[in-house]
C-alpha cells in the first residue's frame, strides 16, 4: 500500500515523496529509521467516503473460501506467513477484509502467531477457524489446515444456505398475504359493507364477521401497530437473554417437520466440527467447547456444554451425549465405535456426510410441498372471504331484478 508523507531532515530541509508499507504505522516507522521526522502522511489512494459504509462485517462465507485457498497454496509454496498476508492484503478487493489482512500482517510482524492474529477479528474468523489455524501451527501443515477448513466452510455454507433458502418462499407468499388481506379489510371491505347495509337486505352471518373484523382493523389499526412493535420489542430482547435463546431454540426444533429438519441441520454441524478438529489433532475437550459456541442452537449448545463435563470426568463421549434426547441413538452407537476403535474422526465425518446428505433430502422434500399447500391455504383464504361479500351483492342484484 502505498502513502505520500512530507517529513524533515536532521538538516531541518523538507522533503516528500511516497513509501510502500502494509499499514501507516509500518510506514511511520520506517521513516523515522531513515532519520526523517514525518510532518504528514496519508494514503495515495484516497478510499471514498461511502466505502467506509459497511452493514454487518461486509465479509461473506465465499470471501473467507477463496481467502483460504490462497492461503493454503500460498503456504504450500513455503512463502512466509507475513509475505503471504502483505500480498493477500493487496490483492483482496473487499475493503473490511482487506483493512482485517493489513492488521492481522502488522501482528505477525510484531511477533504474533496467526492464530492469534486472526482471534482479533472474530467477525470473519470463528473460534473454529482459529483453532484449527493454531492446531496448523503446532503440527507444522498450515496449508492441509487451510485446505480442510475452506472445505468445511464449503459444506457448511451449502447446507445451511439450502435450509434457509427453503423457508424463504413461505415466508415472501405469507407475508404478502398477510398486506393484502390487511388491504382489503381495512380499504375495500368498509366500501363494500356501506352498499351492502344501505340495502337493507338480511345479511349472512359469515358476512357479519368479516365485517366486524374490518370494522376492529379500522377502528383500532393505530392501537394495533402499536401493540405489535412493542410485542416485537419485548420478543427480541427476550430472545437475546440465555431464557429466551432457549425456548427459541426448543420451539425451532418442536415444529412438525421443520423441527426434524433443523435437528438433521445441528447434527450435520456438530459432526462435521468434531470431524474436523478430531482430525486436525484438536483435543477433545476443545473441540467440544469449540463446536458448542458454533453449532448456532442454545439446545445444543447446553447439551455439549454439559457433556463437557462428563468428559472431563472421565466419561467417553458417546456415553455422555447418550442422555439427550436430541442426540439419535445412531449417532451414538457410531461414536461408540469410533472410540473403540481409535476412528472417531472418520467415523463423524461419514455421520456429517450423512446428516448433511438427509438435510439436503428433506429441504427438496419440503420445498416439494411448500407449493401446492400454500396455493390451496391462499386459495381457501381469498375464495371465503370473497363469497362472503359477494354472495350479499348477488342477493341484492336479484332482488333488484325482482
Amino acid at each position: 500500500m502505498l502513502f505520500n508523507y512530507k517529513a524533515l531532515e536532521n538538516s531541518g530541509k523538507e522533503t516528500s515523496g511516497t513509501i510502500d508499507a502494509v499499514s501507516m504505522d509500518v510506514a511511520v516507522t520506517a521513516l523515522q529509521r531513515r532519520g526523517l521526522v514525518v510532518a504528514n502522511i496519508e494514503p495515495a489512494n484516497k478510499e471514498p467516503w461511502y466505502s467506509r459504509i459497511h452493514f454487518g462485517s461486509g465479509i461473506s462465507n465465499k470471501d473467507v473460501v477463496i481467502l483460504s485457498r490462497q492461503m493454503a497454496t500460498l503456504f504450500e509454496a513455503q512463502v512466509s506467513a507475513l509475505k503471504i498476508f502483505t500480498l493477500l492484503s493487496a490483492e483482496v478487493e473487499n475493503i473490511p477484509l482487506r483493512k482485517s489482512l493489513v492488521q492481522i500482517a502488522d501482528d505477525i510482524q510484531g511477533g504474533s502467531p496467526i492464530s492469534k492474529a486472526l482471534a482479533k477479528h472474530p467477525a470473519i474468523f470463528s473460534d473454529f477457524y482459529v483453532n484449527m489455524v493454531k492446531s496448523g501451527e503446532e503440527t507444522g501443515k498450515l496449508n492441509d489446515t487451510f485446505n480442510h477448513l475452506a472445505d468445511y466452510l464449503d459444506r457448511n455454507y451449502e447446507v445451511v444456505s439450502k435450509a434457509k433458502n427453503a423457508l424463504i418462499y413461505p415466508a415472501f407468499v405469507i407475508t404478502v398475504f398477510v398486506a393484502v388481506m390487511v388491504l382489503m379489510f381495512t380499504v375495500i371491505i368498509p366500501k363494500i359493507s356501506l352498499i351492502i347495509l344501505d340495502s337493507g337486505q338480511p345479511i349472512p352471518f359469515y358476512t357479519q364477521i368479516v365485517f366486524s373484523v374490518s370494522n376492529f382493523f379500522v377502528n383500532y389499526s393505530i392501537a394495533l401497530l402499536v401493540a405489535l412493535i412493542v410485542l416485537a420489542f419485548f420478543v427480541v430482547r427476550y430472545t437475546q437473554t440465555r431464557e429466551g435463546r432457549s425456548a427459541l431454540a426448543r420451539f425451532k426444533l418442536s415444529v412438525p417437520y421443520v423441527g426434524d429438519l433443523y435437528k438433521k441441520l445441528y447434527l450435520s454441524i456438530i459432526a462435521d466440527n468434531m470431524s474436523t478438529m478430531v482430525l486436525s489433532g484438536i483435543p477433545m475437550l476443545n473441540a467440544l467447547q469449540v463446536t458448542a459456541d458454533v453449532v448456532g442452537n442454545e439446545v445444543y449448545k447446553e447439551l455439549l456444554e454439559e457433556s463437557i463435563l462428563a468428559v472431563k470426568g472421565g466419561s467417553p463421549l458417546s456415553q455422555s451425549l447418550s442422555q439427550y434426547e436430541e442426540i439419535p441413538s445412531m449417532l451414538v452407537q457410531m461414536m461408540r465405535v469410533g472410540e473403540e476403535s481409535g476412528e472417531l474422526g472418520s467415523i463423524l465425518g461419514t455421520m456429517a456426510h450423512f446428516y448433511q446428505r438427509e438435510v439436503v433430502n428433506a429441504v427438496d422434500t419440503l420445498v416439494s410441498l411448500i407449493e401446492p399447500i400454500m396455493i390451496v391455504l391462499l386459495g381457501l383464504g381469498v375464495g371465503t372471504l370473497l363469497a362472503s361479500v359477494l354472495i350479499p351483492i348477488y342477493d341484492i342484484a336479484n332482488s333488484a331484478a325482482v
